[in-house]
């Protein structure tokens, strides 16, 4: 009897038929996207948009130089805002409160101040100091040293520095207080403890942030366009002046953002994982 209801058990389990759990929002859901893909193509094919003529304007000579003047002002602004923001974390986390108030007041300052407003500040310097001087060292007119790179460049500069200070500082206290303890043990002085084992460990949180930011200051440069420097929003807008094709120039302004902001990625991609070596995922 029990050997029976056994077997008659085991064929009533073999006669199960497994039906797939059919997820239908989620064919709905892409359907919704693909109708609206496409009729956001059909509405881009029939707008009075030339696109024959945007590869054109994407290898235009001024077109060109606002891309280097482009990648080079990113390059510059975040690299110095780089040293200014592990600088400022340091004094941060000082021991002494005057350089912890300084820090804290810095970064209360250029993080608070929205950066257009920062370079215009800087580029009408001149309106407020005819010179700018180091007694017994040098003098010069505030209008002939604050170009419009060097307006853009301090307004970038100093509003990222701001933000990788406070980025630096929440890397550096990632890092559990033990393993300082222990390089002091074994006799290395500050620096070589910050250098060797508290950086290393700290890249991990601070590259992520920081390669974000930095892809926000590429794209970040357009602002320089108001004070005359040409990057890529300026170049559109110039080449667009003479032939008044705005929307394909910008077309093709967007087109090199697109480039260099992928590259930046990729860049951010190998770096983390290369900070990333022996973390498990």
């Amino acid at each position: 009897m029990a050997g029976d209801r056994v077997s008659t058990d085991n064929a009533r389990r073999d006669e199960l038929v497994v039906v797939p759990l059919r997820h239908w929002g989620r064919w709905v859901g892409a359907a919704v996207l693909l109708a609206l893909l496409g009729a956001l193509g059909w509405a881009l094919a029939g707008a009075r948009i030339d696109y024959a003529a945007v590869p054109g304007f994407f290898t235009h000579e001024i077109m060109l130089r606002g891309l280097v003047n482009t990648v080079v002002l990113a390059v510059v602004a975040q690299a110095g805002a780089i040293v200014l923001g592990v600088g400022i974390a340091l004094l941060r986390r000082s021991a002494n409160p005057v350089a912890r108030w300084f820090a804290a007041g810095y970064v209360w300052l250029f993080r608070g101040l929205p950066v257009l407003l920062q370079i215009l500040l800087w580029f009408n310097l001149a309106l407020v100091f005819d010179t700018i001087s180091i007694p017994m060292v040098f003098e010069v007119r505030t209008n002939v040293l604050i170009t419009a790179f060097v307006a853009a460049l301090l307004g970038l500069g100093l509003n990222e520095s701001a933000y990788m200070a406070e980025i630096v500082r929440a890397g550096l206290n990632s890092v559990d207080h033990g393993q300082v303890e222990a390089a002091k043990a074994i006799g290395m002085t500050p620096a070589t403890t910050l250098r060797r084992v508290v950086l290393p460990q700290a890249m991990r949180v601070i590259i992520p942030p920081t390669g974000n930011n930095f892809i926000n200051m590429l794209k970040g440069t357009s602002m320089a366009s108001v004070i005359g420097f040409l990057e890529l929003i300026h170049a559109a807008n110039n080449i667009a002046s003479h032939n008044l094709q705005i929307m394909e120039t910008l077309l093709a302004a967007a087109a090199w953002y697109m480039v260099v902001v992928s590259a930046a990625s990729v860049g951010q991609h190998f770096l983390e994982r290369a900070y990333g070596k022996g973390v498990a995922r």
